[in-house]
């Protein structure tokens, strides 16, 4: 071959991992993890609302790993302005959008690539088709798990009001089912992060009618799983990410009005669809934007290496996971590789001066795209001339050798 052309992956260089609270372990040493096996340096800034785990990773880690390439930074918002004032190569954050915007603006100072992993509210539409003892059970696992503190939970359901019924009494027998009839005494369910957080969730129960839970412990930080009907797109509890584990259902007459309603909206970073239909799946798939979409669950493509996970527009830029965390952290460098041959340079002479029509129409026919799937057949051609000409070889040395015998 006169040349070869490669892809060379880099390291970026030092790569800044801003974390989350909400899974402050997996959230933060997954994208930290990538980038190391992409061959960077590591600074790990684990969130200060977290404050347990954020000082065990700044114990523990610096056991392990070289704390000339790798180093965790605690602290709270006063520190993270301070690392986003430094150069870094890349930046990984993971978190809300308001902040996310402050990352993206530090990291625009110095033309730093980064990946922002957001959220925003995730719908979930149910259609009449929907194996409802199944959809129920695991719409409510994905909301209510980590008590809804969790990026990609169903933030609410767009159905009509005869699902939402069937909904609501399945709903009802599969909570008191998995946590009995004092939910706040069951060790399954987990508790809001802190008081700022527990005030902020409350405010939205008084969005709608509560239909099942409603109650609260602001000094054991409890919000009952909850579910909310005759909920308006106005309401307080449809303006916001919710980040807890109140449901509010919106009703619609039809998949059309569902997907207008979501389109109507901020790009979620999930959209679920319930439905045996295959035609209703396609339909959302076609006519609306997120970062990932699961089809008759929830949460579960997160756990899928063989599927990017990351937002679009407002719900984040750029995703990892699997192969595509090492992709996110390695620049990919286009090299070619040429050689030193006398064809090579003659067929390329037109490109130096002086020119004149020939070498011009010489340029043309090298670039000109030209159908060439024939070579691919080109390795089985040359086997079967090799094949053939070895043949004739043996058939001619035998001949000769009959010849001088005689």
């Amino acid at each position: 071959m006169m040349e070869e052309p490669i892809i060379v992956k880099d390291p970026y260089g030092v790569v800044l991992v801003i974390g989350s609270w909400n899974y402050p372990v997996q959230l933060t040493m997954m994208p930290a993890a990538a980038a190391i096996a992409a061959g960077n340096c590591v600074i790990i800034k684990p969130s200060e609302v977290s404050s347990n785990t954020a000082k065990l990773l700044e114990e523990y880690l610096p056991k392990y790993l070289d704390q000339e390439c790798y180093r965790v930074v605690c602290g709270g918002a006063q520190e993270t302005q301070e690392l986003l004032k430094q150069k870094f190569d890349y930046i990984f954050y993971t978190g809300a959008a308001t902040v996310g915007r402050i990352v993206r603006e530090a990291s625009n100072k110095f033309l730093t690539p980064c990946t922002l992993e957001l959220g925003g509210k995730s719908p979930t539409y149910i259609d009449g088709t929907a194996d409802m003892d199944i959809t129920v059970r695991r719409i409510l696992w994905g909301k209510f798990t980590n008590l809804g503190q969790t990026c990609i939970a169903p933030d609410y359901i767009l159905c009509t009001k005869e699902v939402e019924k069937k909904f609501i009494s399945k709903a009802r027998e599969v909570l008191k089912e998995w946590y009995g009839e004092k939910p706040q005494d069951s060790p399954c369910l987990g508790r809001i992060i802190n008081e700022r957080h527990f005030k902020r969730v409350s405010r939205l129960l008084e969005s709608g009618k509560v239909a099942f839970g409603g109650s609260t412990d602001e000094k054991d930080l409890w919000i009952e799983p909850t579910i909310l009907v005759d909920v308006e797109a106005t309401d307080p509890v449809m303006q916001e990410e919710i980040f807890g584990p109140i449901l509010p259902i919106v009703n619609v007459d039809n998949a059309f009005e569902a997907i207008k309603f979501i389109n109507a909206g901020e790009k979620p970073l999930a959209l679920y669809v319930f439905s045996k239909s295959r035609d209703v799946t396609d339909l959302f798939l076609q006519e609306t934007s997120s970062g990932g979409v699961c089809v008759n669950d929830t949460i579960m493509h997160f756990s899928v290496d063989e599927l990017p996970f990351g937002g679009v527009g407002n719900s984040g830029i750029g995703a990892y996971h699997g192969k595509f965390s090492f992709d996110t952290f390695t620049h990919k460098k286009s090299t070619l590789i040429r050689k030193f041959d006398a064809i090579g340079e003659h067929l390329g002479s037109g490109r130096y001066p002086p020119y004149s029509e020939q070498k011009v129409n010489r340029l043309l026919f090298l670039i000109k795209k030209r159908n060439l799937s024939f070579l691919k057949y080109m390795p089985y051609i040359a086997t079967f001339a090799a094949g053939a000409a070895t043949a004739l070889f043996i058939i001619y040395i035998n001949k000769v050798v009959n010849n001088d015998e005689e």
